[in-house]
């Protein structure tokens, strides 16, 4: 007896595809000497006592979990700045100046908005580039560890600062992004170097483990997400430059 595929039948491949892009969401490598740490003292645990063994497998678990780097469909339009974090929207600020760390900060007056993103323990911590451009300068600061959802949190933490030269069609202006430590985090990476041309949505960095970034747009571009609203990184739009309409509103249902 001889058995064919009719064209109804599944399509095996592209269903195990999917399968595996649903399920196993990639890790980023700067996950695994984690991952592997805390393997290791769950198997210890579980040699010294049972019980003690499952706790090392829930965090081991909570590990892979924190350092996964899901796959994003990224907006491709000029002028998009999409947002570099998984996480909540804080505070949407006019008026404000670049952090003090970057070179042209004392050139450019208080003309930017500052749009805030707060990362939970549970969020994506994999960070993107917002906008396409070239990489001018990076600059880190030393700091505190304070709550990275304080607004103090942007001036006294520990910090990486990025600035870049962005087209918005016209003219070359400045767009900034701002890494910074929370009271659990311990580390940032930044990846970028100066001179570099980015794109939107790209990887750049991490931060462990609990965080807070802030995006400062020229205050000309009004920003398309409220205080509140959920931030998916390289997904969600923070503003448009090519956008005339008003400042948006939102309402907890």
């Amino acid at each position: 007896m001889t058995y064919t595929t009719s064209e109804s039948s599944p399509d095996w491949s592209g269903l195990l595809a999917t399968i595996r892009k649903t399920l196993f969401v990639p890790i980023h490598p700067a996950g695994w000497p984690f991952i592997a740490v805390f393997a290791v003292v769950a198997a210890l645990l579980s040699m010294l006592w049972v019980p003690l063994g499952w706790v090392g497998l829930v965090l081991t678990l909570w590990c892979i979990f924190f350092f996964r780097n899901p796959l994003r469909t990224v907006p491709t339009r000029d002028g998009l700045v999409v947002s570099p974090a998984c996480g909540r929207v804080v505070s949407v600020v006019t008026d404000q100046k670049l952090p003090p760390e970057l070179d042209r900060a004392s050139d450019a007056g208080p003309n930017f908005t500052r749009i805030s993103i707060f990362l939970s323990v549970f969020d994506v911590h994999v960070n993107r580039v917002p906008i396409a451009g070239t990489v001018v300068q990076t600059a880190y600061r030393p700091g505190k560890f304070l709550n990275a959802a304080v607004d103090k949190a942007s001036t006294d933490n520990e910090m990486s600062a990025t600035l870049l030269r962005v087209n918005d069609g016209k003219n070359e202006v400045d767009v900034a992004f701002v890494q910074i430590a929370g009271w659990v985090a311990r580390r940032i990476v930044n990846n970028l170097l100066p001179e570099q041309v980015v794109k939107t949505g790209q990887h750049m960095g991490l931060i462990r483990f609990g965080s807070r970034i802030d995006v400062y747009v020229p205050e000309n571009v009004v920003p398309m997400v409220v205080v509140g609203q959920t931030a998916i990184e390289g997904e969600t739009v923070l503003a448009d430059f090519k956008s005339k309409e008003k400042a948006r509103e939102g309402e907890v249902i």
